[in-house]
């Protein structure tokens, strides 16, 4: 089944940059930068790989982040994605980046984007992946700065597709970024938001009413709100989910408990996704094995999953 999975052509439409950086480039790019990490080795750094909860992953997120320093390494970052990419026939991307990460620890806006649009473009040409990049906000931070991000952002207007909205969703609810999401869709930009992760369904509400996403992002818990259901489906909103992502984070305690395969008959068009695989487990095709073996997804299940992706892009 695996091989079959694989085979099958694919687009990846929630994927975080920084989260497919593995611990064997963490290392490497850590010995480039001479950056002094907390872990002995990659088998020490792997076992720390143990979350009760979406902070605890973030904490250690943030952590590896800091060893992209230059427009090398986030070239080297998008790039080994890719490869990736190509080795599980995903035909298409939309990958989020996260600036403020790096912005706030004193690396330039533009070292980012031209290290990720590089190997973006890149790999279009060499491996035949098209894609979107998304720039996404740090909910835990002020709206303020979510401005100064877009504002930084638009001499670079052509190189990313849309606004996303990530990192700790307890406690920071989606109308705290109404202002930034409308000046960013005033500039052209589509907009999307994590939403219904480990937030409530009123989250995926104020996400869908107050930053007019068109496409949610998780929106697992949009199955508690029978009402909310109905809309998704009425109106053909995608969920980006990630089913390794939601056992590894505690949202579901195993796989055999995940929601999405009732979604799917009900009408809602869903997605699979890997999230940060350097930290869950897998990539896309290790997300749909996963939903084979967990769940007992058929072929033809996997089927339209797999065309929802491709249905779902923003481009």
């Amino acid at each position: 089944m695996y091989d079959w999975l694989n085979a099958l052509p694919k687009a990846e439409l929630h994927l975080h940059l920084e989260g497919s950086l593995e611990p064997e480039l963490l290392f490497a790019l850590a010995e480039r930068n001479r950056i002094a990490l907390p872990w002995n080795d990659v088998e020490a750094l792997r076992a720390a790989y143990a979350f009760n909860n979406l902070q605890e992953f973030l904490d250690l997120y943030y952590r590896g982040a800091d060893v992209l320093r230059s427009e090398q390494d986030f070239y080297d970052l998008t790039w080994a994605y890719l490869l990736k990419c190509k080795a599980q026939n995903v035909v298409h991307v939309e990958p989020f980046f996260d600036p403020q990460t790096h912005t706030d620890r004193g690396i330039p806006f533009e070292v980012v984007m031209r290290g990720i649009k590089q190997a973006l473009v890149d790999g279009e040409k060499k491996l035949g992946i098209s894609h979107g990049l998304i720039l996404a906000f740090l909910r835990h931070l002020p709206q303020e700065q979510a401005f100064q991000t877009l504002e930084q952002a638009m001499p670079f207007r052509d190189a990313f597709i849309g606004v996303g909205l990530d990192s700790s969703e307890q406690g920071f609810p989606p109308r705290l970024f109404e202002r930034v999401f409308a000046k960013a869709r005033s500039e052209g930009l589509h907009a999307v938001a994590h939403a219904g992760e480990e937030g409530p369904p009123e989250y995926i509400w104020e996400a869908l009413d107050l930053l007019k996403i068109v496409r949610i992002d998780h929106g697992v818990r949009a199955s508690e709100d029978e009402r909310l259901m109905q809309r998704i489906i009425d109106e053909q909103i995608p969920l980006t989910v990630c089913p390794l992502s939601n056992t590894k984070l505690c949202v579901f305690e195993h796989m055999g408990q995940h929601n999405i395969l009732d979604m799917l008959e009900r009408g809602v068009k869903v997605t699979v996704n890997s999230d940060d695989p350097a930290y869950f487990g897998g990539y896309v095709t290790e997300n749909f094995m996963a939903l084979h073996e967990g769940l007992g997804m058929s072929e033809e299940q996997a089927k339209r999953l797999a065309q929802n992706s491709l249905d779902a892009r923003l481009v």
